[in-house]
């Protein structure tokens, strides 16, 4: 199929999805709508993959901004919540995961970082020891994506040692 074919066929399904009921909406349905709007039949195998395809890449968009808005509804909400903790240096502690370790988030030179850290106490005050990592958005973001990974392969690893 051509390029042209292409644009016309993602953007009329598309437009569909975007005016649908999504809750009653179907595949089926999207492509006899497009299919009357564009005057060609996309019940034709090249054509249903294709549709299949767009519909699919539409869902998966609105789901990630779901997920986007509702994260930032809840740093709207942790924004708004005056019970924030802070260390010594001002930076937001976000959880304590034992007495010595935590995770902040802190500005250093610029970059905000998200940093997992082992903490010590000094002369009254709890200090960040070298023992931990600091992870810049990107990095973070990395890590997060890629959770799932890491909780499949410690389920794996888990499984053979019993």
């Amino acid at each position: 199929m051509d390029s042209e074919t292409r644009e016309k066929i993602k953007k009329a399904v598309r437009e569909l999805l975007e005016e649908a009921d999504m809750n009653e909406m179907t595949e089926y349905k999207i492509r006899q709508l497009a299919s009357k709007r564009l005057e060609l039949d996309l019940s034709e195998s090249k054509y249903k993959a294709y549709v299949r395809h767009v519909v699919n890449a539409f869902l998966e968009e609105q789901k990630a901004k779901e997920e986007e808005e509702e994260e930032e509804e809840a740093a709207g909400d942790d924004n708004n919540n005056n019970n924030n903790e802070f260390d010594d240096d001002g930076d937001l502690i976000i959880c304590r995961l034992s007495d010595k370790r935590r995770v902040t988030l802190q500005d250093f030179r610029g970059k905000t970082l998200i940093s997992i850290r082992e903490y010590y106490k000094k002369d009254g005050k709890e200090l960040p020891s070298s023992k931990g990592i600091s992870l810049t958005e990107e990095q973070w973001s990395t890590l997060r994506k890629n959770i799932p990974n890491i909780e499949k392969a410690v389920r794996k690893m888990e499984s053979h040692t019993m």
